[in-house]
């Protein structure tokens, strides 16, 4: 699937208008639905190995992916198995039972990771997780997520020495919304 096909699909299947409060605590006109296009094999299947081409590229010596959980863990997973790198899930908060872990996955202090994130808006959960990442000892200078809603993400990444490589941003999904309704009506 070409970059304007993945991006036309991702748009018919997660492009919603309407009032929605972001995760931010923002309010928008537009919402891209992660779910809808995580949930879909077949458009999952072609993120996670655009995800594992850009890391390939961008972070040639990391030796293993990491998400936040919920959102990006199906999009690691699928990058993961693309690259064959394996994965770290970086929870919130450290679980209260069982091993108590923050971190999921087997990792070494001082490993190179690259960060997998689905939609970015203002930076905080993708900064919160480099921190958790940072705390154990693994390095993370890289992030690249699905959608930069271009809302401050990247400048926010940045302070944190990490940068932020988005395969799509949202206004290439308003301008393909925008062209789509005039050329319906």
């Amino acid at each position: 699937m070409s970059g304007d096909e993945l991006l036309e699909a991702m748009c018919d299947a997660a492009y919603l208008e309407g009032d929605f409060v972001l995760r931010s605590g923002r309010r928008s006109r537009y919402y891209l639905d992660k779910f809808r296009f995580e949930t879909r094999p077949d458009l999952l299947e072609a993120l996670g190995a655009r995800i594992a081409h850009a890391v390939c590229e961008l972070e040639p010596s990391a030796v293993r992916l990491a998400s936040p959980e919920l959102g990006a863990v199906p999009l690691a997973a699928a990058a993961s198995i693309s690259s064959r790198l394996p994965f770290l899930i970086v929870r919130k908060e450290a679980k209260r039972y069982g091993t108590a872990k923050r971190i999921e996955g087997l990792f070494e202090s001082g490993e190179l990771v690259c960060l997998v994130e689905d939609v970015v808006t203002s930076g905080g959960a993708a900064v919160s997780t480099v921190e958790a990442l940072r705390e154990v000892g693994l390095e993370c200078r890289n992030a690249v997520c699905v959608v930069d809603r271009e809302e401050g993400g990247v400048d926010a990444l940045a302070r944190h020495a990490v940068r932020l490589h988005p395969l799509f941003r949202a206004s290439e999904f308003t301008q393909l919304h925008k062209s789509a309704a005039k050329a319906h009506g």
